[in-house]
């Protein structure tokens, strides 16, 4: 379904991760996929992975954040892999917890740095191949942060409410050159940050959720290979919303 295709993921480093899951998970529709990083020697161990599949992958070290970082790794994937056909901006943090008025301007900053200007920086070093190829993915990974806005996570919640605007306006940009650009809102899943929280505060929180039970990294790699295939081609603009029905009013 991707044969051949070269993707890139970013934050594919955690062992039970979304960004992991998606990357093995386009390495499998038969995609040679770039693994990126700030953690470097996680992100080879899952680049081997994608290589014992049978396919090519590089593994760069990227603070998304940093724009001179993001230009240096993409040139190394292009030499290594070539241009990249679909990218998935996945890489982000929630570090920043604090009210509007205690919130330091250098934390704020920051996340906004990794999860939104981090994206609009991977997306200005592969569009305009894309452009000339008339053949592109681009898929942002949002929150429900983003569209419900989270106590003490003003930064996040803006930066991922960010990436809803960004993913539209790629997608009006990309629409007559073969580009389609969409958002995957992600409720609760179950990757390493979910459970290494208590067992209460896990309950709590699917107890939120319509279907009562966290989604898996699997759930969201699957939607973001449908995206990236031919088979959605008629899909831009959009915002998928992978919640379990979180934001639907539960009682």
């Amino acid at each position: 379904m991707l044969e051949g295709k070269v993707c890139f993921v970013s934050g594919a480093a955690r062992g039970r991760g979304n960004g992991r899951a998606i990357a093995l998970k386009l390495a499998e529709k038969g995609a040679h996929v770039a693994t990126a990083d700030i953690r470097f020697e996680d992100a080879q161990a899952v680049a081997e992975e994608i290589r014992a599949l049978g396919r090519k992958s590089v593994a760069v070290r990227i603070d998304i954040g940093d724009y001179e970082q993001v230009k240096k790794g993409f040139d190394e994937i292009k030499r290594e892999l070539g241009s990249v056909d679909v990218l998935v901006n996945n890489a982000a943090i929630m570090t920043n917890m604090a009210t509007i008025s205690k919130m330091p301007i250098e934390a704020w900053q920051k996340e906004i740095s990794v999860n939104l200007s981090g994206a609009f920086y991977c997306v200005k070093q592969v569009f305009d191949d894309m452009v000339q190829r008339n053949w592109g993915r681009i898929i942002n990974i949002s929150s429900v942060a983003g569209a419900m806005g989270g106590y003490g996570q003003c930064s996040y919640s803006s930066s991922k409410a960010g990436l809803i605007g960004l993913t539209k306006t790629i997608a009006l940009e990309g629409a007559r050159s073969g580009i389609t650009a969409n958002a995957i809102t992600l409720g609760v899943i179950g990757t390493d940050a979910f459970y290494d929280l208590p067992e209460k505060v896990r309950e709590k929180i699917t107890g939120r959720v319509a279907l009562r039970k966290e989604g898996a990294p699997e759930d969201v790699a699957s939607i973001v290979a449908f995206l990236a295939s031919d088979e959605a081609k008629y899909v831009t603009g959009a915002n998928i919303m992978l919640t379990g029905g979180l934001d639907l009013f539960v009682f």
